[in-house]
C-alpha cells in the first residue's frame, strides 16, 4: 500500500509540474509573438510618419496626381491601431498605395532629382528593410507558439488553458507575390 500511494504522488506531482511548466512554457510563446507584433508595428508607425512627407513632395510636381495621392493619404489615414488581422490588413493595403505612388513619381524625372525625395525615398527604402525583418522575426515567433499549441501533448494543455493558434503574416495580394521593378 505504501508503494502505490508514492506512485500515485509521484503521478500527480508530474502531472502538476508537466501542466505548470507547459503553461509557463505558452505565455512565454505568446509574449514573444506580442513582442515582435509590437516592433513590427512601431515600424509600421514609422512608415506612417515618412508617407505625408513623400506624398507633399510628390504633391508639389504632381498636381493632377490627386486620385493616387488622395489613396496614399486615406490608407495611412485608416491604418490605425487595431487587432491583428486589422493591422496586417492595413500594412498591405499601405504596401499597395505606397507602389501607386512609386508610379507616378516614374514620371517625373524632376522629382526623382530632388534631394528632398532622394532623402525620404532611401529613409522608406531603409524602413521597408526593418519591416521585412520585423515581419520574419513577427512569423517565427508565431511558427514557434502555434507548433506548441497544436502538437501533442502540448496541445492538451493549450487547449485547457483557452491558447490559440495565430495568424502569420501572410501577403495576400498575389501581385505583390511577383518581382517588381522599380526604377527611381
Amino acid at each position: 500500500m505504501g508503494y502505490t500511494l508514492w506512485i500515485i504522488c509521484a503521478v500527480i506531482v508530474s502531472l502538476v509540474l508537466f501542466v505548470g511548466l507547459t503553461y509557463n512554457s505558452l505565455v512565454q510563446l505568446r509574449n514573444k509573438v506580442n513582442e515582435a507584433f509590437s516592433t513590427m508595428d512601431v515600424y509600421l508607425k514609422k512608415r506612417y510618419d515618412l508617407i505625408p512627407n513623400l506624398v507633399d513632395i510628390v504633391k508639389g510636381y504632381a498636381k493632377h496626381e490627386t486620385e493616387t495621392l488622395q489613396k496614399v493619404t486615406e490608407m495611412r489615414m485608416n491604418a490605425q491601431k487595431g487587432d491583428l488581422n486589422t493591422t496586417i490588413d492595413s500594412e498591405v493595403k499601405i504596401g499597395d498605395a505606397l507602389q501607386s505612388l512609386l508610379v507616378v513619381v516614374e514620371k517625373y524625372p524632376e522629382l526623382k532629382a530632388n534631394t528632398n525625395f532622394l532623402d525620404l525615398q532611401e529613409r522608406l527604402s531603409k524602413m521597408e528593410e526593418e519591416i521585412a525583418f520585423s515581419r520574419r522575426y513577427y512569423n517565427g515567433s508565431v511558427r514557434q507558439y502555434n507548433n506548441s499549441c497544436q502538437m501533442f501533448p502540448l496541445n492538451l494543455v493549450a487547449g485547457m488553458f483557452g491558447f490559440k493558434a495565430l495568424p502569420m503574416y501572410q501577403v495576400e495580394n498575389e501581385q505583390e507575390r511577383k518581382v517588381v521593378n522599380v526604377k527611381l
